[in-house]
């Protein structure tokens, strides 16, 4: 049977987010986010009803999400869904269903403070250039240096 665990969400930040390390220094980033559901009711009224999820961002993603989000954020978070469940000291079994994200990004023209432009953030670098790129070559004309180049 074929299965396939891919999630695409945006919403606000309802917190700040919270970085915490594993014993070996792995940044881990906890964040919970608020999305906006809204439908009409039979009588035609609109209602607004927020779900509320958890996320988990680890490594780079965690400290990119501490540096620049707060609460707040619009943020879209891609990632897979996972399945915790866990005994408390009272042995009742806990669980929860959470987003391990493989990207967070901001979204809107509203960032938090201190937001880095789009090309310094860790999801948005270019790709490298190979060592081996030569420059193209730019035909030599007679055409007056002022002029723009193309």
């Amino acid at each position: 049977m074929a299965s396939f665990n891919r999630v695409i969400v945006m919403g606000n930040l309802t917190k700040d987010p919270e970085l915490k390390r594993n014993p070996s220094g792995t940044a881990v980033c906890a964040l919970r986010l608020a999305i906006s559901e809204s439908y009409r009711n039979k009588e035609g009224k609109r209602i607004d009803r927020p779900v509320y999820v958890d996320v988990v961002a680890w490594n780079q993603q965690a400290e990119f999400c501490n540096q620049y989000l707060a609460k707040g954020s619009p943020v879209l978070v891609e990632g897979r869904l996972q399945y915790d469940e866990w005994k408390t000291p009272e042995n009742e079994t806990r669980n929860k269903l959470r987003i391990v994200a493989s990207r967070v990004q901001l979204v809107g023209g509203h960032t938090a403070p201190g937001t880095p432009p789009a090309d310094a953030r860790p999801d948005a670098r270019p790709a490298a250039r190979p060592a081996h790129a030569e420059e193209p070559a730019v035909a030599d004309s007679p055409a007056d240096d002022d002029a723009p180049p193309f």
